[in-house]
Parts: C-alpha cells; sequence; structure tokens
C-alpha cells in the first residue's frame, strides 16, 4: 500500500512539475491578438465580428430540439405496437401526444414561435 501511494505521489509531482514548465516557457498569452481576432483573409475587420447572438434564434432551436426528441420516440411505438395490448398502447399513444401538443400549444400562447417581435 505503501509503494502505491508513493509511486501516484511521484507521478502527481511529475505531472504538476511538467504542467508549471509548460506555462512557465509557452510562447501563447492568454489575450493573444491573432486568436482574438476574426479571421478575415489578413484583413482588419470593417464592422464589429462579435455581433451578439439572437436569444429569439437560440429559443426557437431548443425547442426544436425538445420536439425533435420527443418524435424520436414516437417511433419505437410503432414497433412496439404489435407486441403490447392495444388499449394500453393507444392509452400511451394519446396522453405522449397530447403532452407534446400542450407543449406546443404553450410555446405558441408565450409568443416563442413568432420569429418577428
Amino acid at each position: 500500500m505503501l509503494s502505491l501511494m508513493t509511486t501516484a505521489s511521484i507521478i502527481m509531482a511529475i505531472s504538476i512539475l511538467l504542467i508549471v514548465v509548460l506555462n512557465i516557457t509557452s510562447k501563447k498569452t492568454i489575450m493573444d491578438r491573432e486568436k482574438s481576432s476574426p479571421f478575415e483573409c489578413g484583413f482588419d475587420p470593417k464592422s464589429s465580428s462579435r455581433l451578439p447572438f439572437s436569444l429569439h434564434f437560440f429559443l426557437i432551436a431548443i425547442i426544436f430540439l425538445i420536439f425533435d426528441v420527443e418524435i424520436t420516440l414516437l417511433f419505437p411505438l410503432i414497433i412496439s405496437m404489435k407486441y403490447n395490448n392495444m388499449m394500453i398502447y393507444f392509452i400511451v399513444l394519446i396522453t405522449f401526444l397530447i403532452i407534446l401538443l400542450v407543449g406546443l400549444f404553450h410555446e405558441w400562447k408565450q409568443g416563442a414561435l413568432e420569429w418577428t417581435n
């Protein structure tokens, strides 16, 4: 047990030493001018390269992903149709579709699906 702890501490010390030496001798800095500037064929940009990201576009993309995943959850129901009791199958299917439609209706009423504000 002692040799295992000794080996682990030696490995940890060597790793920390290498990280410190690498950070000290590295030529790169955290705020490198070339890394923070946009790439436009070597020319300075004519406008701001850091345009604000549209939050509305992000919300619509998230809603699309949520509904896309929920639709993919419907596909195994088609395959399991012949193995399950039809009454239970339709109850599960209708419940799932009602949850999807209530979510869609809620997003529609909140105005998240309208592109223009």
